[in-house]
């Protein structure tokens, strides 16, 4: 996996024309909707990996926002096989970074609402601050995750807080199960090759160019060429054939994040619709 850093020795390790009359036709498609150009206003660092602030489509200005992440960079170390955190008590910072890359400041965490490694590998803060919060005091908007599954060949933005670096490319495919050593994750979204991502860039949001919403989340990628091992994730198909690809790096999809969240932002994972794992024992 892209592994959480520590230290600096160990990072280095690592429609604006004029309206045409009514009566007018023309051979012109409609052009699409300009979207701003993706930066890293609503990005993250924490400690040791990336992340991000975001938001469902409905969520509210008076909730609690929250940071997405990874499961293998929560505190308190790797989740085991099977394992998923819910509402754990948690006081992690967060630097809060501005469109070019700047710190803003910290925001806080009460508690880490959701965090597995187990058929994805996401971990969920709730902040001690709402988004009205953020906005009014930094001026900064939450990211949207897509409720949508991302497309192939869409073009994408992988964007570093840890790092401030923007790595772009565009979703090469789908790995129908990724595995990595002890872990097993489901439906990975695959990176086409120019998106060379290291350690400290875990948990950093996969944004859709196009959208500006967030369609995954950055987790890993195969660092020497070897097969399902610890940094060295393997693909498998339907059929169990392995496939190996050195060099290329991977994200797990976020669309399956929205239905879990209910009102005032709380992770409900009996709600109609939600997949993602459940603790040992919930139904």
């Amino acid at each position: 996996m892209n592994k959480p850093l520590v230290g600096v020795c160990f990072a280095a390790l690592l429609l604006g024309a004029t309206a045409a009359p009514a009566t007018a036709v023309s051979d012109e498609r409609p052009a699409k909707p300009r979207v701003k150009a993706v930066d890293f206003a609503g990005t993250v660092a924490l400690s040791n990996c990336s992340g991000s602030v975001v938001r469902v489509p409905d969520s509210q200005p008076g909730d609690p926002a929250l940071v997405l992440s990874n499961g293998h960079c929560l505190e308190s170390g790797f989740p085991g096989p099977g394992e998923v955190v819910v509402d754990q008590p948690s006081s992690r910072s967060f630097t809060l970074l501005d469109a070019s890359g700047g710190d803003l400041g910290k925001v806080k965490a009460s508690k880490v609402a959701y965090g597995t490694m187990t058929d994805t590998d996401v971990s969920l803060y709730q902040l001690t601050s709402t988004y009205s919060d953020i906005e009014s005091k930094y001026g900064i908007k939450a990211l949207e995750l897509n409720a949508a599954r991302p497309e192939q060949g869409r073009a994408i933005t992988v964007a570093s807080g840890y790092w401030k670096k923007l790595y772009k490319c565009s979703v090469d495919g789908f790995a129908y199960r990724l595995k990595e050593g002890n872990w097993t994750w489901k439906d990975s979204v695959r990176y086409t090759p120019d998106c060379k991502t290291i350690g400290g860039t875990s948990g950093s949001p996969v944004i859709d160019d196009e959208t500006g919403k967030v369609v995954a989340v950055n987790n890993t990628g195969n660092e020497s060429g070897e097969e399902c091992t610890d940094n060295n994730p393997c693909e498998v198909d339907e059929n169990g054939k392995v496939t190996v690809r050195e060099g290329i790096n991977y994200a797990q999809q976020t669309y399956g994040i929205v239905p879990c969240v209910g009102a005032g932002n709380k992770i409900d994972l009996s709600r109609a619709g939600c997949e993602l794992p459940k603790p040992s024992g919930a139904r």
